[in-house]
């Protein structure tokens, strides 16, 4: 048996590291001014055990570009380094001096925390870099100034340095394929977009970069509301104002601070993707959270910030494992409480931005059954004299006239003379207009039977039928009035598709309604939100309807007489009567609206001549 030991050549290495470690060019921006941010944190925390002097304000990282010479100037005042700690640090790759220093130099400080894991983000510079020099001075008494160079290969030479104060210089001498790099406004977006929040003052070519604090940092107690809607206009500034947000303050077992904005929703929303940026240690990362943030929570807007969270080696991305589905259980569960209290707490700025913070809790319903748990007392719904009721509150409202049945429209400003029967009646209409809210209904069903979601359409509920008017007299072939009246309509519309019943409505003005099983409708618009296009076959294979004709209106009794002394035309009006009620009702198909006009054109032309004609 033979041992040995794998041999890792730099020449190989850095062309790996240069090419295909980072995805992003532009994260050596990122990953230098991190290097120069855990410098001077260092720094404070040697000063906190009397190792160094040095003021806070006085703490800094500079940007410079110098076009002539064609260099980008990464400098910081933190704690440099001597010529061995360059050797060690600098010329070892993937050496990570600050997972050393916080091994020697422990502390339980959040805010002592370094941003660097790997070592290897200071060799992201050879990916616009032909060479490149580290100009530095350890913070140690006595300490002389240190040169590196090193032009990607694997050679390197260390001369004396020319800094005179403790810090360090990063000197990239940009290729020429990277001239753009020696563009301020290049430079600049990139460190807004990736350095923003960092805790020390970043300056390029003197101006200052970061000056907006992150809020998240802050504890919900030292924020108001102004505070909130401020940093969301900086984040999203054509936005309008959030409806409101969350607050995350997580310290165990996780770290986790971050704001999430409940924002109005566009027509243009793309519910795929990840409206949340993630930052570790306030550097940027990733705009997209979606390993994070549960798929019912992705149109929140805002941050999330944790040092917990698992980075691959060139912290691009998310490496998914348990503590990154706990946080997104976390993040859940928060947002469920912080919804609940609000609505117990201010339940008309709850109720204002009900359009649409709904669309997030009935996705949570259906996704995750712990956020039910918590969502269910604050699953609202409006009836259509625009008061706000959960379901439990319906029902307590409504069982004596309806059980366990509740009643819903999916459009208060049609049927209205179905609408108003149940009003007469006292019995409370749901609105139920969201594309979410079938399957809300129907998971609320299981939960809590007996309760059945019912349209108000769907068939004819026995309080909205006057028994007292019902039609009951027999004709000589022992069927009744209202019989005889079903029986005409039915076949003057001769459709295999339509059934036809005569029900004495307690209003006398609706001349007739549509209905459909509940559950009959529900797969056939199920099959249509797959397949619009199939309107007119899916109709035909789940959508049989009832038409319901009113034996108490005036206009039923009238096309019932007419029919002996005018066949015709009390044909043509049981077809009016008929696509009324489809009209109303929001279920004519659009192959029938050319004929419903054309037929009414006549009708209204027939019946005028025969009004002109009794007047000569």
């Amino acid at each position: 048996m033979e041992k040995g030991s794998l041999q890792i050549h730099s020449e190989n290495i850095l062309p790996i590291i240069k090419k295909w470690l980072y995805s992003d060019r532009d994260i050596f921006v990122r990953e230098l001014v991190s290097n120069s941010c855990d410098a001077i944190q260092k720094t404070r925390l040697l000063r906190d055990k009397g190792e160094v002097e040095c003021n806070d304000q006085d703490f800094r990282i500079d940007v410079r570009i110098d076009q002539e010479k064609k260099t980008l100037t990464f400098s910081d005042n933190g704690i440099g380094m001597d010529a061995e700690e360059v050797k060690k640090y600098i010329a070892q790759i993937a050496f990570s001096g600050a997972e050393e220093f916080v091994s020697k130099y422990q502390s339980n400080n959040e805010l002592d925390q370094m941003i660097g894991h790997f070592g290897l983000g200071f060799y992201s510079s050879y990916m616009v870099a032909d060479r490149v020099e580290v100009d530095t001075l350890s913070y140690q008494s006595n300490a002389q100034p240190v040169l590196w160079s090193c032009d990607g290969s694997s050679d390197y030479e260390i001369v004396e340095g020319t800094r005179k104060e403790r810090g360090t210089d990063i000197i990239l001498h940009v290729g020429e394929e990277h001239d753009e790099c020696l563009n301020s406004h290049y430079v600049e977006k990139i460190l807004r977009h990736y350095c923003s929040y960092l805790p020390y003052p970043i300056y390029l070519d003197g101006k200052l970069i970061n000056t907006h604090p992150p809020l998240w940092i802050k504890a919900p107690s030292e924020c108001s509301e102004q505070d909130y809607l401020k940093f969301y206009q900086h984040l999203y500034p054509s936005d309008e104002a959030p409806l409101f947000w969350v607050h995350l303050n997580v310290d165990y077992p996780f770290r986790l601070k971050g704001i999430l904005y409940f924002p109005k929703i566009r027509h243009n929303y793309d519910m795929e993707k990840s409206n949340v940026s993630l930052y570790c240690n306030r550097v940027f990362v990733s705009d997209s959270c979606k390993d994070i943030i549960p798929n019912y929570l992705m149109m929140l807007k805002g941050v999330i910030d944790s040092p917990d969270i698992p980075l691959n080696v060139s912290r691009s991305y998310l490496q998914v494992d348990r503590t990154v589905r706990q946080l997104s259980g976390h993040i859940s569960k928060k947002v469920a409480d912080s919804l609940s209290a609000l609505y117990k707490t201010d339940r008309s700025r709850f109720i204002a931005g009900w359009a649409d913070a709904g669309s997030v809790v009935k996705l949570g319903i259906l996704e995750d059954e712990k956020f039910y748990e918590k969502a269910k007392d604050f699953l609202i719904w409006k009836d259509t004299d625009s008061n706000w009721m959960t379901v439990e509150e319906y029902l307590e409202a409504n069982r004596h006239l309806t059980k366990d049945k509740v009643f819903y429209t999916i459009d208060e400003k049609h049927g209205g003379a179905v609408l108003k029967i149940f009003r007469d009646k006292g019995i409370q209409v749901l609105c139920a207009n969201s594309p979410f809210d079938p399957y809300v209904m129907q998971n609320l069903e299981k939960k809590l039977s007996p309760v059945h979601f019912q349209r108000i359409d769907a068939e004819v509920h026995e309080d909205i039928v006057d028994k007292s008017r019902e039609k009951t007299i027999l004709d000589a072939e022992g069927k009744t009035e209202a019989v005889q009246m079903a029986d005409l309509f039915r076949a003057y519309l001769n459709d295999q598709n339509v059934d036809v019943e005569a029900k004495s409505l307690a209003s006398d003005s609706l001349p007739a309604m549509i209905t459909m099983d509940e559950q009959q409708r529900r797969m056939r618009d199920y099959f249509l939100r797959l397949n619009p296009e199939e309107r007119g076959g899916q109709q035909s294979l789940f959508g049989k309807k009832t038409l319901i004709i009113n034996t108490n209106n005036p206009l039923i009794n009238a096309i019932s007489r007419l029919e002996k002394k005018n066949p015709e035309l009390a044909k043509g009006l049981s077809w009016e009567v008929y696509h009324l009620a489809l009209l109303s009702h929001r279920e004519m198909d659009h192959h029938d609206l050319q004929e419903f006009v054309e037929r009414t054109s006549h009708l209204l032309e027939a019946l005028t001549q025969e009004a002109v004609g009794q007047f000569e």
